[in-house]
């Protein structure tokens, strides 16, 4: 698809690649810029660590805010990945016995659990509203998922990007309507940036999570909590460290809480400002574009092969560069396995709840081959063994 692009990943050249959307996947000039800050951590650690590094992550965030449309880059701070994030906004989060955080049945587990986790502590609810599935319009998706609000509910919780369904919830609405209610609005956007046009301003979230080390491709460990002013101060800090009743506080608390939590490397947050240079510098608009035009063409033919139908219209309102195929198979591990094992595809087969889903991501370096690869594997797969069931 993009010959030129391909050769600027460093994936395993046996591998068909085809699982973009778990940890991204960084080129070659992203993470040279990694391995520089790390230089310049090893050459003067203490003052990477306790005096400089907060003008680099500060100068990091300005390119961020820009990036994702926040007025304000103190409104960003940089965690290590989403469900970081995640624990920050539910720990705290202001609950008595009976209330009630409202979101999807189709969220992800991790958060599902950190949820559940608080919530019994607080004796509240964390409620799963069922989505119905296939979703046939925004509309009716609105109409599911508000059904399952009641006087007790204090928050929603939604993703931008389901994981493992990759559906792209219509969260803008989602927020407005929240907010005319009253509630607080949260936002799981781990897949949205670089994924989808993501202008954070334009949207009625009070918090807002999302992962660079995605589809913006930075280093593993790189991903934001966004916090409007206004509840800045429900965010305790996970780590109680130098920036509670710091010696030298800056003018954000939050920031202050939430950045300065002891040594670590935080070098992989400093190579934003060269992922989104390499974005622009490749015409990424144009390159998701084409990613995401791959992944619908060819989607059909796997729906085919499985037996299954799409859950929801295959158009780019629903859809990103990525798809989750329904595939019935009683043991999606196994399958997942054997599909890396024997045939060298990095693939997920992801369990929600009953159901299971086989979710490929397409970006610059995917061919049509790959998904030609695919589909001749799970034949043999499927003429071979009974790991895969059809009901025809």
């Amino acid at each position: 698809m993009h010959t030129h692009l391909k050769d600027q990943f460093l994936l395993r050249k046996d591998i068909t690649f085809l699982n973009f959307g778990s940890f991204g996947a960084t080129p070659k000039p992203i993470f040279d810029n990694y391995q520089q800050w790390q230089k310049v951590l090893e050459a003067e650690p203490v003052q990477f660590i306790a005096f400089d590094g907060y003008e680099y992550l500060s100068t990091s965030r300005k390119a961020l805010a820009e990036f994702l449309a926040v007025n304000d880059k103190d409104d960003l701070v940089y965690v290590t990945n989403p469900s970081f994030a995640v624990n920050i906004i539910a720990k705290a989060f202001p609950l008595n016995e009976g209330d009630e955080i409202l979101a999807t049945d189709i969220e992800y587990g991790a958060c599902d659990r950190t949820w559940d986790y608080y919530c019994a502590q607080k004796k509240a609810v964390y409620k799963r509203q069922k989505i119905n599935l296939p979703i046939t319009t925004k509309e009716q998706f609105i109409e599911d998922f508000f059904a399952g609000i009641t006087p007790k509910t204090k928050a929603v919780f939604i993703s931008h990007i389901t994981s493992a369904t990759a559906l792209i919830l219509p969260v803008k609405e989602i927020c407005e309507i929240a907010k005319s209610k009253g509630l607080i609005t949260i936002v799981d956007g781990a897949h949205a940036p670089a994924h989808v046009a993501l202008k954070i301003n334009e949207l009625a979230a009070d918090f807002y999570v999302g992962a660079c080390h995605k589809w913006m491709m930075a280093p593993k460990g790189a991903s934001f909590l966004y916090a409007h002013k206004s509840v800045q101060h429900l965010c305790d800090p996970l780590v109680v460290s130098w920036g509670y009743k710091a010696a030298k506080p800056s003018d954000s608390t939050f920031l202050d809480y939430h950045q300065m939590i002891g040594t670590r490397d935080f070098s992989a947050f400093l190579t934003i400002p060269t992922c989104i240079a390499f974005m622009q510098e490749n015409n990424w608009t144009s390159v998701a574009k084409q990613c995401h035009e791959t992944v619908l063409a060819n989607a059909a033919q796997f729906f085919q092969l499985l037996g299954t139908q799409p859950i929801c219209p295959l158009t780019s309102e629903w859809i990103g560069q990525m798809i989750s195929i329904p595939i019935h198979t009683k043991e999606p591990e196994l399958l997942q396995r054997k599909l890396f094992k024997e045939y060298h595809i990095e693939i997920p087969i992801m369990r929600q709840d009953e159901d299971i889903y086989m979710r490929y991501s397409i970006n610059a370096f995917n061919s049509v081959q790959d998904l030609e690869t695919l589909h001749k594997a799970l034949t043999d797969i499927m003429n071979t063994t009974d790991l895969i069931t059809v009901a025809r």
